[in-house]
């Protein structure tokens, strides 16, 4: 499954995350990608931030403001945080290295064991797999996103999971039974949801 195909600079900040949070809803939970999810969702400690930075400097800028919040927010108000970045580091490669560069600069503030950061992206791409292959849908997002998660609630998550190999192994199973036009179909229903909802 390939990006959205979305014309993001038409998008309201109100859109991409209506997008998003139907993406998580239809994908993520529907699928059941991630058992964690679920939870989370229900109880709306979810926050969808969206992100104007243009360059990787602002978004470094916005991830800090981000990270703080997480610091200061309690667990049960936001347990996790997407930091949506349309406009920012939309090719893949520009951005996994910006990963690299975040989850550093996460240590270096000392905050590791404390938040951790996931990455989506429309065009994700897992080391050693074809761009093309279907599996790589798992991570595949409408926008690229860094997903902030508190350690110790992943900890009792994980805890929770007798065999967190066999989600993994599952997901791919499921992308590749899905396949392509079965993915295409799953995007065309949460962009239908998300445009429901606006007009709603």
């Amino acid at each position: 499954m390939s990006g959205f195909s979305l014309d993001t600079d038409s998008l309201a900040d109100e859109d991409i995350a209506s997008l998003t949070r139907h993406w998580v809803e239809h994908a993520v939970i529907g699928l059941n990608l991630c058992p964690f999810a679920n939870s989370v969702f229900r109880r709306n400690q979810i926050e969808y931030r969206v992100s104007h930075a243009r360059e990787p400097e602002a978004l470094l800028q916005d991830l800090s403001s981000a990270l703080q919040s997480m610091i200061e927010t309690p667990a049960d108000t936001v347990d996790t945080l997407l930091l949506i970045h349309p406009w920012a580091l939309t090719d893949f490669l520009d951005f996994n290295d910006f990963v690299s560069v975040a989850e550093e600069w996460l240590d270096q503030a000392g905050l590791s064991g404390v938040l951790q950061i996931a990455s989506f992206h429309p065009d994700y791409q897992f080391a050693g797999v074809a761009a093309d292959d279907v599996t790589n849908a798992t991570n595949r997002s409408p926008f690229p996103m860094l997903h902030l998660l508190r350690e110790d609630s992943l900890d009792r998550a994980i805890a929770s999971v007798p065999d967190t190999d066999e989600i993994v192994e599952r997901n791919l199973a499921l992308m590749r039974k899905l396949g392509e036009s079965g993915l295409k179909d799953l995007q065309q229903r949460i962009i239908e949801a998300a445009r429901a909802e606006r007009a709603g």
